[in-house]
């Protein structure tokens, strides 16, 4: 009997252990940036992801997933946008030979928030600076959502309406589409997009290869900006 005790005894032990491993692991989804639209909704309730995309991602390729296994063990690589601590966004110009392009790479978090953003030469350095990047932020936000949220009083739940109705967007669509959008300087997805910012005066960057960069600033104090790019081809 006490054998059959002892023997249940660590086989919960280990469980716990596996559960907690896995739980400290924060689980990421890596998207193609031409297929994947963020979306105004992005944040979402309760901490999920509300971004979507209108075309739907296309799926992870064999090479972004082994990549990141190789790479970034310390975390999970998930298929579900909307259960993934951090989205990761890809886009991979490719070149061959002389001729070498960029990789631009985009890491949002559960908010929706960009924490880096830049281009490097090979998919395998996008992944390393994107894994580098969680791996900084992860435990911060990994303490935050382990800490309980105090009860809202009645005055703080009579204010939260207003505050949810006034986020502010600004919509980017391009002609052609599938162009680079560079929102404040950082590589924010490509077009047409629906993007969520902050009050106040933003700079809009829209690029294309073969083509001359739009550029706009402008100042947003509620609702959605429509921004339309008509872009012009180099000569």
């Amino acid at each position: 009997m006490r054998s059959l005790v002892t023997s249940l005894a660590i086989s919960l032990l280990l469980i716990s252990s596996a559960a907690q491993t896995s739980a400290g692991k924060p689980r990421v989804f890596v998207s193609d940036s031409q297929s994947w639209e963020m979306s105004g909704n992005a944040g979402g309730a309760d901490g999920t992801f509300a971004a979507h995309s209108s075309g739907g991602a296309r799926p992870q390729t064999a090479e972004i997933v082994k990549t990141f296994g190789e790479r970034c063990p310390d975390v999970i690589v998930n298929n579900k946008p909307d259960k993934a601590d951090y989205v990761v966004l890809l886009d991979h110009e490719g070149g061959k030979g002389l001729i070498k392009r960029d990789n631009k790479m985009a890491v949002f978090n559960k908010d929706g928030d960009s924490i880096v953003s830049h281009s490097t030469r090979s998919l395998g350095n996008s992944v390393k600076d994107a894994c580098d990047a969680i791996r900084a932020d992860w435990p911060t936000r990994a303490a935050r959502e382990a800490t309980p949220n105090p009860p809202l009083q009645p005055a703080a739940l009579a204010e939260k309406p207003m505050a949810m109705s006034s986020v502010n967007r600004i919509s980017v669509s391009s002609t052609p589409a599938n162009a680079d959008i560079e929102l404040d300087g950082n590589f924010v997805g490509n077009t047409p997009s629906v993007i969520e910012v902050t009050a106040g005066e933003h700079s809009v960057v829209v690029k294309k290869t073969g083509y001359k960069n739009w550029e706009r600033k402008l100042k947003v104090t509620g609702g959605v900006v429509n921004i339309s790019a008509e872009l012009e081809k180099l000569p």
